[in-house]
């Protein structure tokens, strides 16, 4: 499950967030009191969402978001009356002051989401070895001087080759390599 880190100037705020949180089942709960915690936090956690105001201690929210890892999210409380305002990938705001019910339930949402998107990074494909991708960056570079392709005609080659054989690229990369090669 995904963790919270609230970050708000004051450790009384922090504290009841945390206690309501808490109250709800919410397990993985962390608290931090400016950008430079925060930032510390999300390097030792996969993903979660930070919960924060307008302003921590030595940043605001917009630099915290800007720094925010992939996998995490911002909550911002926001006092003013601007929360509509407030659009921007990875940001959800809401009014203070905030019911518990909304609270709880806007973290749910937020946790769920950040879930499901560290899941489909699990679940991706692996990425492609060393030698793998010196097959292809090869391979594209005898269709290239053999065939007078840019390099993005010789990739798309191998691609549909790869769809049409039904093999991955490296391999596909291989026989287009040992076609050539067996030609000379």
């Amino acid at each position: 499950m995904g963790s919270i880190i609230i970050a708000l100037p004051r450790p009384a705020d922090v504290e009841k967030i945390r206690e309501i949180l808490i109250r709800h089942g919410f397990r993985n709960v962390y608290t931090a009191g400016s950008v430079s915690a925060v930032l510390q936090e999300t390097e030792r956690l996969s993903h979660g969402i930070v919960i924060s105001g307008i302003r921590l201690l030595d940043a605001d929210y917009t630099e915290l978001l800007d720094c925010l890892p992939e996998y995490f999210e911002l909550l911002l409380l926001d006092s003013r009356q601007k929360v509509s305002a407030r659009r921007q990938s990875g940001l959800v705001a809401v009014m203070m002051p905030v019911r518990v019910n909304e609270l709880i339930s806007t973290v749910r949402m937020m946790i769920e989401h950040v879930n499901c998107r560290a899941n489909q990074k699990k679940k991706s494909k692996p990425r492609r070895t060393e030698k793998e991708e010196n097959y292809i960056r090869n391979a594209k570079y005898v269709l290239m001087e053999r065939n007078h392709m840019t390099e993005e005609e010789a990739f798309r080659y191998i691609q549909k080759s790869s769809m049409d054989t039904g093999t991955n690229m490296a391999e596909t990369a291989q026989m287009i390599l040992a076609l050539i090669y067996n030609e000379i």
